[in-house]
């Protein structure tokens, strides 16, 4: 069939078949990803959740009950989100204060810096966690120097099996998902507005706090909301710094599913996991919608 025909008889379709057309074709195009979703995302977390109800005489809720209403689980829920946030706060503090000094406070060697930072995001966990074990372990490399120094062979460092020694290691690892996106929102804040700031009498911290902060505000909800996000489903770093008495989440569901094969109660703490990530997106988008609509009104 020619053009000239294949014209004539779009031409001639009648308006409210091709309106149909147009109404449908958005939905055929949305298909595919949808299944490809659907297949990576969705299939895993209802397989999840009907082994969480599998029990010995059948189909039941006795394994949620079991699960939900030990001390384990309180204990170890309560160590995921405490380890979280204050790994989170900590890479926000962190972060904005590299961030700050990599973008205003110039300084030989700061693009050498920065690139180490983007190393650092593509390294694993736990290397991190290793690198953490040859310095600051027992045997390692700062207290075999306190020993030297002062005579004492007793390890003067021993805090990596502990929560903060997790927390600092997780510290180290994620302030460069807040430096990022916050180098990337400095970036674009014009010079002149700093510099109209500053000839007006304004000090440095001011400057900082009225100006330079109140505009990367996103990039910093972005940078914690994703370092909270990782650090609640962090597993490597705990289980490479030894520390047995801290069990999150993860690790207690490693226990369960992979040291004592119970898949029916591993099931049911990666679907307490899954429900606190899918809250922490969801209220980080309705606070961050919330935000921009009154920043927008006012």
């Amino acid at each position: 069939m020619s053009l000239a025909a294949v014209l004539e008889s779009e031409i001639a379709e009648p308006p409210e078949r091709r309106a149909a057309r147009r109404h449908w074709r958005p939905i055929l195009w949305s298909l595919p990803p949808l299944l490809v979703v659907a297949l990576i995302a969705v299939y895993p977390i209802v397989r999840v959740l009907t082994e969480s109800t599998t029990t010995a005489s059948g189909r039941g809720t006795a394994v949620w009950s079991q699960v939900l209403g030990s001390e384990v689980f309180r204990n170890a829920l309560w160590r995921t989100v405490s380890i979280a946030v204050c790994s989170t706060a900590g890479c926000l503090v962190l972060g904005t204060f590299v961030a700050v000094v990599l973008a205003f406070v110039p300084f030989p060697g700061s693009g050498v810096v920065g690139r180490l930072i983007d190393t650092v995001l593509t390294l694993p966990s736990f290397l991190i966690t290793l690198a953490f074990t040859f310095l600051y372990g027992t045997a390692g490399a700062v207290n075999a120097l306190i020993a030297r120094i002062g005579g004492n062979h007793s390890p003067t460092l021993n805090f990596l099996n502990t929560p903060a020694g997790v927390i600092v290691a997780e510290i180290t690892y994620f302030t460069p998902f807040v430096v990022r996106p916050l180098l990337a929102a400095f970036a674009q804040l014009p010079r002149e507005q700093l510099d109209v700031a500053a000839s007006l009498g304004a000090s440095p911290w001011r400057v900082l706090r009225q100006v330079v902060l109140p505009e990367a505000w996103p990039a910093l909800a972005a940078g914690g909301s994703l370092v909270l996000l990782l650090t609640l489903n962090e597993f490597g770093i705990v289980l490479f710094t030894g520390a047995k008495g801290v069990i999150t989440l993860p690790a207690l569901i490693y226990t369960r599913g992979i040291v004592t094969f119970d898949l029916p109660g591993a099931a049911v703490l990666a679907s307490v996991q899954v429900l606190l990530s899918l809250t922490l997106y969801i209220s980080y988008r309705l606070i961050f919608a919330w935000f921009t609509r009154i920043r927008k009104e006012s």
